[in-house]
């Protein structure tokens, strides 16, 4: 009975870490997508945030820390094949801080999917910003969270709303 156990354990281990596998390559496709669209409002930094889709879910249908490790190796590869070195110290800054908030939001019961992700999209602007600040040592940079924060509600917001209406198609039966 106790080896049954052990197998099922290792067999739940092995089913997740596969279905991590395969959100971080969705997710980094996701990055790889919006890298290539022409999203440019004039507004620099500006982004979607399509990687976010699987992040949200991967934190409501998994857990902290594969929502974590997923959105980590994402980051890293995406920096390293499409935005250089800063690229991803600004990314990672501002996904790490991202995902902490919505994690902390999502525990309190309070907020919905949408209303997590788009607390992520500012925090994640703030995280790069902080960053940013940081590395030009300038404080004035903060002039320009204003306009970071309206774009991270509106991005958290759409990819909120996609991401749930996504979670709700996928079976359940896949996280277990």
């Amino acid at each position: 009975m106790q080896s049954q156990t052990n197998i099922s354990k290792a067999s739940r281990r092995t089913k997740a870490l596969a279905l991590s596998a395969m959100f971080a390559c969705l997710a980094l496709i996701f990055s790889y997508v919006e890298a290539m669209i022409p999203f440019n409002i004039g507004i620099p930094g500006v982004k979607l945030g399509l990687a976010n889709l699987v992040v949200v879910i991967a934190l409501y249908e998994m857990n902290f820390r594969y929502a974590f490790v997923i959105n980590v190796i994402r980051i890293l590869i995406a920096g390293l094949l499409f935005s250089g070195v800063f690229g991803a110290l600004y990314s990672l800054a501002g996904g790490v801080l991202s995902l902490l908030v919505m994690w902390l939001l999502k525990k309190t019961d309070l907020f919905s999917m949408v209303g997590v992700s788009m607390a992520g999209g500012v925090a994640h602007n703030m995280g790069q910003l902080l960053v940013a600040a940081a590395i030009v040592s300038n404080l004035h940079m903060f002039l320009y969270f204003p306009i970071l924060m309206f774009s991270g509600i509106a991005s958290g917001i759409l990819m909120g709303v996609t991401a749930y209406i996504i979670d709700r198609k996928i079976p359940k039966s896949i996280f277990r």
